[in-house]
């Protein structure tokens, strides 16, 4: 028989006061963006509310583009360096890929799409927006 499998419990991603991660391009700031227009925007909107993806995984996907917020406000990368901090959000939505594909869904064209605009606003919101957007995804993987 074995045991029984135990469900693997989701990270608790809330943020609870000013805390920091590390990631692979350095630290990540876990306290959330403070601009205005950050705040004001609604990340993955067509997302929300769409059967097909599940809530709790498109907050997460949210979580993780107001996390390259924060990270761009705290670290202030000039340049081609913005790159790391994007490529580290992308690497961060393969992983969370997996966890779609486990909810019988998929980051596909359409989330593709909305992940890309709101990439794309924020690059353009921190004075980004000359950047190329397929460099700024590419270790993309859906």
């Amino acid at each position: 028989q074995g045991r029984p499998r135990r469900r693997r419990q989701e990270p608790d991603l809330r943020v609870h006061g000013p805390q920091r991660r590390r990631g692979r391009a350095g630290l990540i700031a876990m306290a959330g963006p403070s601009n205005a227009a950050v705040l004001a925007y609604d990340f993955l909107s067509g997302m929300r509310g769409d059967d097909y993806f599940p809530d709790h995984l498109v907050e997460r996907g949210r979580q993780i583009l107001l996390e390259l917020c924060a990270a761009i406000e705290t670290q202030r990368p000039s340049g081609e360096a913005v790159y790391a901090l994007t490529h580290e959000a992308t690497e961060r939505f393969n992983e969370l890929a997996l966890a779609f594909e486990e909810a019988d869904s998929e980051i596909e064209t359409f989330a593709r799409d909305e992940i890309a605009t709101d990439v794309e606003f924020i690059l353009a919101t921190y004075g980004h927006g000359e950047l190329d957007l397929e460099e700024a995804l590419a270790p993309r993987e859906w």
